[in-house]
């Protein structure tokens, strides 16, 4: 039999090994660090799952668009092309679904660009071919100004310079009025400026007789508050009834095109007018833009004389325009080839 103090000593171990023993104070600390760290580690399991499902999601769609291309592979080849060429995902996907399968790539191409074109909505030469009272709107820099300075050009020529007034409604820019008012004296034509709807409903009833009347807007971006107001003063009762065209450059990007045709949208948008062709190297976003929304595309601006860049818009030009600059700048084998420094580019 052991001795009482050899059964102390044993006794003492057994405690010391249990797995509820604090022991020193330096042995307490580091269990308690040790708890706090697998919590820690349970705590970042779900944020890791969470940013593994994006990534997850996008493997397993990158799989299935190859399983498509496997089994249609001429269907993704004109997908990509019409991508590359500015189309947006869904029009292109949508487009691509009513390919024939049997025709061969050069027949698919030119039937997909023949079924942008029935999808595209123009209004020929609907300004000027119709009397009344035409208002430009639309963002900063779009070109408002100039486009009221060539539609008021063509139709003095077209119907006389008394026939033909002008309306600007911008008093935040500089010189805005200024501007117009040279083009007016160039043209020959009357030019009015109003500070609100009041001044507005009387200069119109001043130019019943005319047969157009043409009113330039302010330029607002669609963050800017003033934006509200000016659309507040145009859809006030006036005594005319004023039809709204968006003037939009072709040259924006799809997603600010998109968002402008939101801001504008509370008002009832009889057409659009493009500006800035000269300056594209894309016109698939533009297109895009037009046809999901369904906007009428009624003139076609490339340039800055006054009056002669600009036309009534065609569908026909605007899908072979767009073909072209994808030819000349969207494809492969046209893009330049150029040497990237590895060190600079670190």
């Amino acid at each position: 039999s052991a001795s009482p103090s050899k059964m102390l000593d044993m006794k003492q171990v057994t405690e010391n090994q249990s797995p509820g023993y604090s022991g020193s104070p330096n042995s307490t600390s580091a269990y308690a660090q040790q708890n706090t760290q697998q919590e820690a580690a349970l705590k970042e399991i779900p944020q890791q799952l969470s940013s593994l499902r994006p990534i997850l999601q996008f493997q397993v769609s990158g799989l299935i668009q190859q399983e498509k291309n496997r089994k249609h592979p001429l269907h993704g080849y004109l997908l990509q092309r019409l991508q590359q060429m500015g189309i947006s995902d869904a029009l292109a996907e949508e487009v691509v679904s009513y390919a024939p399968e049997a025709a061969d790539e050069r027949q698919s191409w030119l039937f997909l660009l023949k079924l942008l074109a029935n999808r595209l909505q123009t209004k020929h030469d609907d300004i000027l071919s119709q009397p009344g009272v035409i208002a430009l709107m639309g963002p900063t820099g779009t070109g408002k100004t100039t486009t009221i300075a060539k539609l008021a050009a063509q139709a003095a020529h077209k119907f006389g310079v008394d026939q033909v007034a002008i309306i600007t409604l911008d008093n935040y820019r500089i010189g805005a009025y200024e501007q117009i008012a040279t083009y007016g004296k160039i043209i020959g034509c009357s030019v009015k400026q109003a500070q609100n709807s009041n001044e507005l409903s009387d200069l119109l009833y001043q130019f019943r007789n005319k047969r157009l009347v043409l009113i330039d807007t302010a330029g607002f971006s669609q963050k800017d508050t003033r934006l509200i107001m000016q659309l507040d003063t145009m859809k006030q009762n006036t005594c005319a009834s004023i039809k709204h065209y968006l003037v939009m450059q072709a040259n924006c990007q799809y997603r600010v095109m998109q968002q402008t045709i939101n801001e504008y949208r509370h008002i009832s948008l009889q057409g659009c007018i493009l500006t800035k062709l000269d300056e594209c190297y894309s016109l698939g976003e533009v297109i895009s833009v037009a046809i999901e929304n369904k906007l009428q595309i009624c003139y076609l601006a490339d340039g800055q004389r006054v009056p002669e860049d600009l036309q009534p818009a065609s569908t026909k030009f605007l899908i072979t325009s767009a073909a072209k600059l994808y030819k000349k700048f969207g494809l492969i084998h046209n893009r330049p080839n150029i040497v990237n420094n590895a060190a600079v580019a670190v």
